[in-house]
């Protein structure tokens, strides 16, 4: 059984938002970059105040694109980027339209097996093979969507116990978790860096 939230923005209306509209929790996982992960899954609740309107995968991607760049770079942007994010969300709406009937859970609840589920994601923009796999997984661990094969799409990501991403946050206490560990695999490749450098040593 999928959850009644994710516990990934800290607002009770935006992670309520990621479980009941699955194109919300997909334009989330687009944002989740380069951004605290709060503000990326806390985006699509704003995107849909500002279009003053539930989101709609085919009307996104039917816009014009500098009206959607402005709603991106309206004070406070909805991401450290908002112009090439923005065109990045329409991207995505305009698959979602065209192959997924506008119905982005169709990217992966008629996915027959994890293998394909993957492919699907990995072949959305801005979906590379990191993000695609973290979705794999956060799909499986949090929304129940577990075709056969899920856990090797994942890879590293769909171990049981783990804290390494977006999808293992169950809780505020989670996060705390999956932050430390991302901080300690980005000290360990910077050491690993410095030891590496010319004259290092």
């Amino acid at each position: 059984m999928p959850p009644t939230s994710l516990p990934l923005s800290g607002d009770p209306a935006a992670d309520q938002l990621l479980v009941s509209d699955s194109l919300a929790l997909l334009i989330g996982m687009v944002l989740d970059q380069q951004v605290p992960l709060e503000r990326a899954f806390h985006s699509p609740l704003d995107l849909q105040q500002r279009l003053q309107r539930p989101l709609d995968a085919s009307e996104i991607a039917d816009m014009d694109p500098e009206r959607l760049v402005e709603l991106f770079s309206r004070r406070p942007a909805l991401h450290r980027f908002p112009g090439s994010m923005a065109r990045r969300v329409q991207d995505v709406c305009r698959v979602v339209a065209d192959q997924y009937g506008g119905r982005a859970e169709q990217v992966w609840r008629s996915a027959p097996t994890g293998e394909v589920l993957l492919a699907r994601v990995r072949a959305l923009p801005g979906f590379g093979e990191h993000k695609a796999r973290i979705f794999v997984a956060l799909l499986a661990k949090r929304m129940g969507v577990a075709p056969p094969g899920w856990e090797e799409a994942a890879g590293d990501f769909g171990a049981p116990g783990s804290h390494l991403s977006v999808a293992d946050i169950d809780s505020p206490e989670a996060l705390v978790q999956v932050r430390a560990a991302k901080a300690a695999v980005k000290a360990a490749a910077k050491a690993r860096a410095g030891e590496q450098a010319p004259g290092s040593g």
